[in-house]
């Protein structure tokens, strides 16, 4: 099939990113002897520059990462904790029922850099100074302003009303009025900026010197020391005591005990086989097993005979996605404060019993979550106003030439959510809306837990060997999409930019992860690409299609590893780039 970008392959180093100039950046780290590890990160400190509409610092970022010497994947947990005095009484007393969708009473301890740090001293071989420095000079001398930032492209009529909401001109009046700080960094003429303008953000660079100054003066103890170092002063330092200061003259929660306590976990993945490939996910922090219930689910249909994109194919997928996520929805939360029963919610029997509920002429309209424990299980759906899953994180791919993968799903610390900080240049995160003020939920708050997260990247292995490392912004939509461009790949033997570049669909059948929880029962999204007579008959039996525009589900990437040919396969998505949100690259040779 003819692609709109091209499949780039190459046999030493291969970056994909949601912007090309962290893809640029992860390149440069390669030039320069860096891994596919030092890359990444790299990567993802960029990103979190240029596309702070999707991601800052101040945020999360899980990861996955394939390490070729060890013949191994390890998960690191890089969601944040919810504050000591964040309880659900406190909230109550507020006379709130939901914890907001923006603002400080939403922020939690900030987790991206330290899981970036963690990655960097125990996998990485570079320093912090060499991995942060594109973004310090992003900083320093100015990045060019895009579309998707400044909200100014020229988006397709019938794409407006799904994409923009986090941009500057969407804001504006926010920015303004009520966050100057924001404004005088996004918005320095005191207007909406045009691409292509200059912007700069000299108190970020200020911060990413004084994490380098930090690791230098601790030089002579070696690399990981010195790292620790910069963690350090983040953490327990001047930095955390600024972040404090912030979020108690603004309302917030944070005190300086709980970014000190604060740590990175480096966890073991969880993982499901499907037809010879091992697909590795995070912890049920995350909503990553989701993908994996779903692959039990369809192991037992016969994908390739139903054909791609067929009535059959799209019933089946969007029916098992369900069951997985009504299970998401009872049981999935933090494992150090909930017990999930996640081996029995990936057990084949556990499974082959919920595939019996799945009608193949008929769409369910009931949120059905399953009794792995033997117990009853019981979830209310939710109501409320239609929702979209709009942009809000970025994903990092590489790999290098031995064979590792990583696999970074970063998010939180928007500027649309929260104010930035005058003295660091970004804003806190405001992820703790995702938990319930219901303490009989899976995912109800408490004090230094982690809410449980939509951030999902994958890596896949094959007999152990590195095989896949992918992800995808999308909220509760991104193991959906993802599922559909690993089968594209499984079932139907496409290449990684054809398997990223065929049509997608998605549903918003079950409550959403973030504020205010709302569910479209039935909901059925579908790019009007697939053919309306498939549309047709999935209306016939009781979905409630909604036809969407031609690119608009996802911004898959993808890197695929052959060992045997020591060949790098990887892939960007063009959704980004069309609909004016952000410019996806991949870079290799």
């Amino acid at each position: 099939m003819t692609t709109l970008y091209p499949l780039v392959m190459g046999r030493e180093a291969m970056v994909a990113t949601e912007h090309y100039l962290s893809a640029a950046a992860g390149a440069r780290i390669f030039a320069r002897g860096g891994s596919a590890i030092d890359a990444a990160v790299a990567a993802t400190f960029v990103e979190g520059v240029v596309n702070p509409h999707m991601h800052t610092i101040g945020g999360e970022a899980p990861m996955l990462i394939y390490l070729a010497d060890a013949r191994r994947v390890v998960a690191i947990n890089g969601n944040m904790t919810a504050p000591a005095r964040a309880t659900i009484a406190h909230y109550r007393g507020l006379g709130l029922k939901l914890i907001p969708g923006q603002g400080l009473l939403a922020a939690g301890v900030p987790a991206a850099f330290d899981a970036l740090a963690v990655a960097l001293k125990q996998f990485g071989t570079m320093t912090l100074a060499e991995v942060i420095a594109p973004a310090m000079a992003l900083c320093e001398d100015g990045m060019p302003m895009h579309h998707g930032l400044a909200g100014d492209g020229e988006t397709p009529e019938d794409l407006s009303g799904l994409i923009g909401t986090a941009s500057i001109r969407s804001n504006e009046k926010k920015f303004r009025e009520k966050w100057p700080t924001t404004a005088q960094v996004y918005m320095p003429r005191g207007e909406v900026p045009h691409t292509g303008e200059i912007i700069r953000n000299p108190a970020l660079a200020s911060f990413f010197r004084r994490l380098a100054d930090a690791e230098a003066g601790a030089r002579n103890r070696g690399r990981e020391s010195a790292i620790d170092t910069a963690r350090d002063r983040f953490y327990r330092g001047d930095i955390a005591h600024q972040i404090v200061k912030w979020s108690e003259a603004n309302g917030g929660l944070l005190a300086e005990r709980d970014l000190a306590a604060f740590t990175t976990k480096v966890e073991e993945p969880v993982t499901a086989d499907y037809r010879g490939v091992t697909v590795h996910k995070c912890q049920p922090w995350s909503q990553g097993p989701v993908f994996l219930q779903q692959l039990r689910l369809l192991e037992g249909f016969d994908l390739r005979a139903m054909g791609l994109n067929s009535a059959d194919y799209i019933h089946h997928l969007v029916e098992a996605a369900k069951l997985a996520f009504a299970d998401r929805e009872q049981y999935y939360g933090d494992p150090d404060f909930t017990p999930v029963p996640i081996d029995r919610l990936l057990a084949p029997r556990y499974a082959a019993m919920r595939r019996e509920l799945i009608d193949p002429r008929r769409a369910s309209m009931e949120q059905r979550p399953g009794d792995p424990n033997g117990l009853r299980a019981l979830l209310e759906g939710g109501g409320g106003e239609p929702r979209s899953w709009g942009p809000g994180t970025i994903h990092v791919t590489a790999a290098d030439g031995r064979g590792n993968l990583i696999a970074v799903t970063a998010s939180g610390g928007w500027i649309p959510s929260s104010p930035v900080i005058d003295t660091l240049g970004f804003p806190l995160g405001s992820r703790m809306q995702t938990f319930f003020l219901d303490e009989s939920h899976a995912n109800a708050l408490r004090p230094g837990k982690r809410p449980r997260t939509t951030l999902t990247p994958s890596i896949a292995t094959r007999d152990g060997a590195p095989y896949l490392a992918f992800g995808t912004p999308g909220g509760d939509q991104q193991d959906q999409w993802t599922l559909q461009f690993f089968l594209n790949l499984i079932e139907f033997g496409m290449s990684v930019q054809e398997a990223i570049e065929a049509p997608r669909f998605s549903t918003a059948h079950f409550p959403s992860t973030f504020y205010p929880h709302n569910a479209q029962p039935g909901v059925l999204r579908v790019e009007d690409r697939i053919a309306p007579a498939v549309r047709d008959e999935l209306a016939a039996r009781g979905h409630t299609v909604e036809t969407r525009p031609p690119w608009c589900e996802g911004h898959v990437l993808g890197i695929r590893f052959d060992p045997e040919r020591r060949l790098l396969e990887g892939g960007a998505d063009p959704r980004g780039q069309l609909a004016v949100v952000m410019p996806a690259q991949a870079i290799g040779w």
